[in-house]
């Protein structure tokens, strides 16, 4: 075709060939350059390990695997430099040579892509150590927690049987008599008299109602008390409802009961059972010298141990020599706490300390002894008065529970004693002790008559089981038998 043109057309063709592929060459050599030019191209987001297709990171957990991956990076990292410096001397030694300038640029590229690998993985491998470290503190924590949960649940479990072998062993060792048995002496005193008295065949006139006062009137219940027996068995002959002396001594049983029984049932002022209110329940006893308040203070807590209750006791009596030691053995026995002053302190600090850690602890009961007191010194008595408004002060409503300690040896000079506890500081209930050494076991019947306070325990010996919960028909039983 070219052979056809003219020889002017001929060469303006050849200039547009020549143009063309001039053309053509330049694009060619401009792509080059670029491509040589050209970073990696960066992914948005994405780890600098993600932007090098041939560089593999997946996510390890274990460190060792981590540390393991950053040490081949940098051997790798090493050995690109080494073979870096051989491409500089190849070309200090061959300016000229382009192969070499290449091999120079190539190993720089490579060197700066795994830089950015060893940083990564540095960053991935303290990552995963700072993650192992906390997960290692956490189960170090657990661990700790769970051995301390553990050890508690040994010590409560140890304490639980502990305390159960303790009320096993105490029940075991601590079967006292019974309530007839105790009363033996007072049934050989004015009841015996009584019982021959009714069981004898007579008439019921006023030669035998003149005999009835007198065992009455020596029965220690008091005279107001005996008169109003007498009184009530006198109504009942005027309506008829006494033929003979047996239903004489049945009308005195009904009476006698009915005397004792009123007042606040037993166990429901904190002894036998607690009131549903916030613990502690403080039971403040109080009574003459050497009545057995200590000892008392001690059965009960002994009595309350056994019953499921956790106790402590208040060494109030800081004035007698050895009261804190008796005490003492008594905690120990019973397996109770027990806080105690120095002697010749404050009583009702050591009991305000006593309450506070009751309070503090979830303690169910705290028995407050105190020191015995002369019913007659105005000064004693103004002295417990301030323990109670202490331990009031220690706990709302506290004391719940003002418990006399009463002789029963001491007779008719008991009500007086009670009468006088009573005006100063509110008794709600009373202990008649030593009831197993006397005839005169008929004052408990005169201080529930004149003062209408409620029996709560009667003592008919030495042992913890000797320490019975009042129950009047029990012991009108017990003292009416034959």
């Amino acid at each position: 075709m070219l052979l056809a043109l003219t020889g002017s057309a001929q060469l303006l063709v050849a200039v547009v060939i020549l143009v063309a592929a001039a053309l053509l060459v330049a694009l060619l050599a401009r792509a080059a350059v670029a491509r040589r030019k050209k970073p990696p191209e960066k992914l948005p987001g994405k780890p600098l390990a993600a932007e090098l297709p041939k560089i593999e990171v997946p996510e390890i957990a274990a460190p060792a695997d981590r540390v393991a991956r950053e040490q081949r990076a940098r051997e790798d990292l090493e050995k690109a430099q080494a073979s870096l410096q051989t491409a500089r001397d190849a070309v200090s030694r061959d300016p000229q040579s382009a192969a070499a300038r290449a091999e120079v640029q190539r190993y720089e590229r490579e060197i700066s892509d795994l830089q950015r690998k060893v940083d990564y993985e540095q960053r991935k491998t303290a990552e995963a150590l700072d993650k192992a470290r906390k997960f290692a503190e956490a189960a170090a924590r657990e661990e700790t927690e769970a051995k301390a949960r553990a050890e508690e649940a040994a010590r409560a479990e140890a304490a639980r049987r502990a305390g159960e072998e303790a009320r096993k062993k105490l029940v075991e060792q601590e079967k006292g008599r019974t309530l007839a048995e105790g009363l033996a002496r007072t049934r050989g005193g004015f009841m015996a008299r009584l019982n021959a008295f009714l069981g004898a065949a007579r008439e019921l006139d006023d030669a035998a109602l003149g005999e009835l006062e007198e065992i009455l009137f020596s029965a220690d219940v008091g005279v107001r008390t005996a008169t109003a027996l007498l009184e009530s068995v006198r109504e009942r002959l005027k309506r008829n409802e006494l033929s003979n002396l047996s239903k004489v001594k049945s009308a005195l049983r009904e009476e006698i009961e009915r005397i004792l029984s009123l007042g606040a049932a037993p166990g429901q002022s904190g002894h036998g059972g607690l009131p549903d209110t916030p613990p502690p329940f403080v039971v403040m006893v109080v009574g003459v010298n050497g009545t057995g308040k200590t000892t008392t203070v001690g059965k009960l807590a002994a009595k309350l141990k056994v019953a499921g209750k956790s106790v402590l006791l208040g060494a109030g009596d800081t004035f007698r020599a050895g009261a804190g030691e008796q005490l003492d053995v008594w905690a120990d026995r019973a397996q109770v706490p027990i806080v105690r002053g120095k002697d010749q302190s404050d009583p009702g600090a050591v009991l305000f300390d006593a309450v506070t850690r009751a309070r503090n602890e979830k303690i169910d009961v705290v028995l407050c002894d105190t020191a015995g007191r002369l019913h007659t010194k105005t000064s004693l008595m103004d002295e417990l008065k301030g323990v109670k408004r202490t331990l009031g002060k220690a706990h709302a409503s506290a004391p719940q529970e003002v418990l006399l300690v009463v002789d029963a040896t001491t007779g008719q000079n008991a009500i007086q004693q009670a009468r006088q506890f009573h005006e100063a500081l509110g008794v709600t209930g009373f202990v008649l002790t030593k009831l197993d050494g006397t005839a005169k076991g008929g004052v408990i019947i005169g201080i529930c008559d004149e003062l209408k306070i409620p029996v709560r325990y009667v003592g008919i010996g030495e042992k913890v089981a000797d320490l019975k919960e009042f129950d009047p028909h029990e012991f009108v039983q017990a003292l009416f038998a034959e």
